[in-house]
């Protein structure tokens, strides 16, 4: 009887930029409770004033608790079933998420498609590195049809949930 086994190329650990808050915005300063709320619930809802930072500071208190596999090593010739998960974040708009995406990857001293991507129609910026992918609801939801269980996130943030809209509303409904 013959065995078999897999085998993968070492992978290095990688070095990953530090993830900085600004105070000036409150939801850094509420980053403790949101972390404890993450961990103890499957879902929360945050609710702050425009401006407050939630777009851009969630996703990356999401990445300091080791979500979206925030340091662990990408190796992209692994199955996708072996490899972290992301963080996924939709906007309702295109340009909104390709805005938010720029401005995390700024924020994380990044360029664009490395440790965040979006993904829009026509346009897929994420990369085996990505961590974070900010999306359109309606591809998270187009998603659904070849991965039921959204296996390939740990993590999803449907910002803007207060826009009613039929994908929102389904999103929102199916998980």
């Amino acid at each position: 009887m013959r065995t078999f086994s897999l085998r993968f190329p070492p992978v290095l650990p990688v070095s990953l930029p530090a993830i900085t808050f600004p105070e000036s915005l409150p939801v850094s300063g509420k980053r403790d409770e949101i972390e404890a709320a993450l961990r103890e619930h499957q879902v929360i809802i945050v609710c702050g004033e425009t401006g407050s930072g939630k777009t851009t500071q969630l996703p990356k208190i999401a990445l300091t608790m080791g979500r979206g596999g925030w340091g662990q090593p990408r190796d992209p010739s692994a199955p996708r079933h072996l490899r972290p998960k992301l963080i996924g974040h939709t906007q309702p708009r295109r340009i909104a998420a390709r805005a938010t995406a720029t401005r995390i990857a700024q924020e994380l001293k990044s360029e664009l498609g490395k440790y965040v991507g979006y993904k829009i129609r026509f346009t897929d910026t994420a990369s085996p590195d990505t961590y974070i992918k900010l999306m359109t609801d309606g591809i998270l939801l187009a998603e659904t049809q070849g991965d039921p269980d959204l296996r390939a996130y740990d993590t999803i943030i449907i910002d803007e949930a207060h826009e009613r809209s039929l994908n929102i509303d389904f999103l929102l409904g199916y998980l």
